[in-house]
């Protein structure tokens, strides 16, 4: 049976276990549910949609968002089931992914995610640097929320208004132009590794932004008053230490320390002891991201500020695990963390997010938690987060995964007009915006298309939930809840996966390999063409039996050896049977470039793919350059 066949079979043989009602499983493969929390931001996407895109149910969108402002708006992400571009959510989550490519780079790439992490970044990131028109200006939103949702249609039928909705001097949006900063500060450190000259303009938008956003203060829900309905705000100074803070980290700018340490007490960042990690309250976030500084030996003069701030950070991890002296975070009788009835599932991947990268910080610089109830080391955080994840991928009273398309049952009602809808390409006809209920949204057959890695909101305080495609407050997913997946996925398949278990890109699980008669671990240098501008370093990272037929992991480095950057580069890779990751194929046959967001490659610097297959290596050579 070749991997297609096998593809379409284990697709019908999912669809059928979900019919069925066939119970979770006790072990989850972390790698696969990665992989699908990358894909619901595929399923987001707004503008026009690139050959590769993975959900072929989509289509373009949003071609004309900004145009009736004279401003370039097309991009982003639509923020949950609707197709409004709501900022501050938006930007958190970019925030949150970029902070899992940076804390857990090692484990996204060890499972060949990394490409499609920084694509799922930069896809955002794009968007923030169009919408940063003027240092001082930030366009921070586009669609009305109230038109949107009186419409019930596809991305590609749109017929609500598209209007967009700014921020300035005179309306002011601190927390709005904070949390964008510290998207794109975050952005800039997961981009340095592969792209520094993407990571420096990144950072120049992002000081322009914390700049804007302290000097001209006020809520951006006073300005964008459309946005009051669905995402109010609590207060900005939260994501004005969150900038500074970030931008510190990126930086190494002294400055941005000093802010955090000397508005410590007036901003709350040093008083405020929080049991919520969410877009609207960033507290618990800045007080573990400068625990790392001072962890690390960092803080100099400022120590004394920063170990207020660790207590507060301290505080949020002790009443997640319930070890807070009775001011605990509340729970569920099944053991999920219940923080709000509205999505509750957003608030507990962002809780269970921070907690691994708390847990990192603590283990590298050997430190415990120290907790009213005791002293807690790093491996119970890891604990406490699996425990949260594996309530989310199936373990829990309802045997429900509550991550779209994965595990044998799943919501099939989510609240989410493109899922909901038959895909454009198979209903060409427009749906209008009251067809779309009378059609679909009161239909009673299951969505005719799976938004994969949709992370809805979950149970009640009492684990009981209701897959209704009404029931928006459990069955709508959100940018907000997946974001910190990626992190947390990688983090435990790291942990708890088996060793050379990997995850294709097309859904179907693929062994790890090595060359017959190589080492693994072993590098080689491909031949290199005389005055050739770069070089293959081609490793081995292990293997895998099947059936009596070897397979082997194949990973290549190309260094640009040269003293100037290389655009345009195209590679030609011959005898390749397997599957590729980390390289976009062109119409060229056998001839593959550089993906997306790592079209240059700077002198001295590396991109890294890796391919699986049987027998020997692939030959690599250089097609062409610029």
């Amino acid at each position: 049976m070749n991997m297609k066949n096998l593809s379409i079979s284990l697709c019908m043989l999912l669809i059928a276990l979900v019919r069925l009602g066939v119970s979770a499983p006790s072990n989850f493969n972390y790698g696969e549910a990665l992989d699908k929390s990358l894909m619901f931001f595929e399923a987001q996407r707004s503008g026009k949609l690139p050959l590769q895109q993975r959900v072929k149910w989509r289509g373009d969108s949003g071609l004309q968002d900004g145009l009736q402002q004279g401003v370039d708006l097309v991009g982003g992400y639509y923020d949950a089931g609707d197709h409004v571009k709501f900022g501050l959510p938006m930007a958190y989550s970019v925030t949150l992914l970029s902070w899992g490519a940076i804390e857990f780079s090692k484990e996204i790439t060890d499972l060949n995610q990394i490409g499609h992490t920084l694509w799922a970044i930069k896809w955002g990131t794009d968007y923030f640097i169009k919408a940063h028109t003027q240092p001082n200006v930030l366009w921070g939103q586009v669609g009305d929320g109230v038109s949107d949702h009186y419409c019930w249609e596809r991305a590609e039928d749109m017929t609500t208004s598209r209007g967009a909705y700014k921020i300035d001097e005179q309306h002011p949006g601190s927390d709005l132009a904070g949390e964008t900063a510290a998207a794109l500060a975050a952005a800039a450190i997961a981009f340095r590794p592969y792209n520094s000259s993407y990571s420096s303009s990144l950072l120049v938008h992002a000081k322009q932004l914390f700049t804007f956003a302290d000097r001209f203060r006020g809520l951006y829900d006073d300005s964008i008053s459309n946005a009051q309905q669905f995402y109010t705000s609590s207060g900005y100074s939260d994501e004005l230490l969150w900038a500074a803070a970030w931008l510190h980290l990126a930086t190494g700018d002294e400055y941005y320390l000093k802010y955090v340490v000397d508005n410590g007490v007036y901003m709350g960042g040093t008083g405020w002891a929080v049991k919520e990690f969410s877009w609207d309250n960033k507290y618990a976030g800045v007080q573990i991201l400068l625990s790392k500084v001072l962890l690390e030996g960092k803080a100099g003069s400022y120590a004394a500020t920063l170990k207020q701030y660790q207590a507060k950070a301290d505080y949020f991890a002790c009443a997640c695990l319930q070890k807070n002296d009775g001011y605990n975070v509340q729970k569920t009788p099944g053991g999920l963390l219940y923080v709000r009835e509205w999505n509750n599932m957003q608030y507990v991947s962002s809780a269970a997010f921070l907690l691994a990268v708390y847990s990192n910080y603590l283990s590298e610089n050997r430190a415990q938690l120290n907790c009213p109830d005791g002293q807690i080391q790093p491996q119970e955080l890891l604990s406490f987060v699996k425990s949260q994840a594996d309530y989310i991928l199936g373990k829990n009273p309802a045997d429900m995964s509550y991550l779209v398309g994965y595990g044998p049952k799943y919501p099939l009602y989510v609240h989410h007009r493109g899922a909901s809808i038959a895909s454009i390409f198979s209903l060409h006809n427009e749906v209008g915006c009251t067809q779309g209920f009378e059609t679909w949204y009161n239909r009673a057959q299951p969505n005719p298309n799976v938004i994969c890695g949709g992370l809805v909101g979950g149970p009640n305080k009492n684990d009981d939930f209701s897959d209704d495609r009404s029931n928006y407050e459990q069955t709508e997913p959100t940018l907000s809840g997946s974001a910190p997946l990626v992190g947390i996925f990688a983090k435990l398949q790291s942990l708890y996966g088996q060793i050379g278990e990997g995850y294709t890109h097309n859904g179907s699980p693929v062994p790890q390999q090595k060359t017959p008669g190589t080492n693994p671990g072993k590098t080689t240098v491909s031949e290199i063409s005389e005055g050739a501008p770069v070089e293959f370093l081609h490793s081995i990272s292990s293997s895998w039996n099947v059936g009596g037929a070897t397979y082997y992991r194949h990973r290549v480095i190309i260094k640009n050896t040269s003293s100037k950057p290389i655009s345009d580069l195209k590679l030609v890779i011959k005898d390749l049977s397997g599957t590729l990751w980390g390289l976009s194929p062109t119409e060229e046959k056998n001839t593959y470039e550089l993906p997306q967001w790592h079209k240059v490659l700077n002198p001295g610097s590396e991109c890294i793919f890796v391919y699986v297959q049987g027998g020997p290596q692939a030959k690599v050579s250089i097609k062409s350059f610029h």
